[in-house]
C-alpha cells in the first residue's frame, strides 16, 4: 500500500498559527465559524432554488441552466474525491498533533483537496452563470466556508486553495457545455410536463 502524503512541509507552519489563534480566540467566534463550517453548504443549496425559481421569470434556458448548476456541483465534488484518492495526504491534525476545534478525522479520511471549498466554489461559480447577484454572493460565502476549514483544523490552507480551484475549473468548464445543452432542450421540455419547472405560470 502507497503511504500517506504529508502536507506539513508546505504550509504547516501556517495552518500552525491560525490553529494557535483560533485556540487563543472568544468561544463566541470559534462557535460561529464551528457552525458555518459545518452547516454552511446549506446556504448553497438555498441559492441555487432562489436561481431556479427567479430563473422560470426569464424563461426555459435561464431555467434548465439554473437546474444543471446542482448537477455540476455533484460533478466538482467526484473530481474533488478522485483526487483526495489519489494523492492521499493526511489530515494536518494527524500530521501534527495538534489541538484543533474539529475533531480530527480517521487515518484514511483525506485532506487534499478540501471538499468543502470544491463544492462551494463550483456552487460559486456555477451560480454566476445564472444571476451575478448570486453569483457574488456565493462567492464571498465560498471564500468564508474555505477559511473555515483551515480555522478549525480540518485542512492546511493548500488544501482549501486547491479545492477552489478544483470546484472553480469544473464549473467554468461545465457551465458553457450545459448552457449550450439547455437552448437546444428548452423548446423541447417546455411542451411537456416539465413545463412548470421552466416557465413562471
Amino acid at each position: 500500500m502507497t503511504a500517506a502524503f504529508d502536507g506539513s512541509s508546505i504550509d504547516g507552519s501556517a495552518y500552525t498559527a491560525v490553529v494557535h489563534l483560533a485556540d487563543r480566540s472568544p468561544t463566541w467566534l470559534d462557535d460561529t465559524v464551528s457552525a458555518w463550517s459545518t452547516y454552511g453548504l446549506a446556504l448553497f443549496a438555498v441559492l441555487m432554488t432562489i436561481g431556479w425559481w427567479s430563473a422560470r421569470r426569464v424563461g426555459a434556458t435561464a431555467s434548465l441552466t439554473a437546474l444543471a448548476v446542482p448537477f455540476v456541483v455533484v460533478v466538482g465534488y467526484g473530481v474533488d474525491a478522485a483526487l483526495k484518492l489519489l494523492v492521499r495526504e493526511d489530515r494536518p491534525c494527524q500530521s501534527l498533533r495538534v489541538s484543533t476545534l474539529e475533531a480530527c478525522p480517521a487515518p484514511g479520511d483525506w485532506s487534499f483537496p478540501s471538499n468543502h471549498a470544491a463544492v462551494a466554489a463550483a456552487a460559486a461559480v456555477a451560480l454566476l452563470y445564472v444571476s451575478r447577484r448570486l453569483g457574488a454572493v456565493a462567492t464571498v460565502a465560498a471564500v468564508t466556508i474555505a477559511a473555515s476549514r483551515v480555522w478549525v483544523g480540518a485542512h492546511y490552507p493548500h488544501d482549501v486553495v486547491a479545492g477552489i480551484v478544483v470546484g472553480a475549473l469544473t464549473a467554468l468548464l461545465a457551465m458553457p457545455v450545459s448552457r449550450a445543452r439547455a437552448d437546444a432542450l428548452a423548446g423541447r421540455l417546455t411542451a411537456t410536463r416539465l413545463r412548470p419547472l421552466l416557465v413562471a405560470s
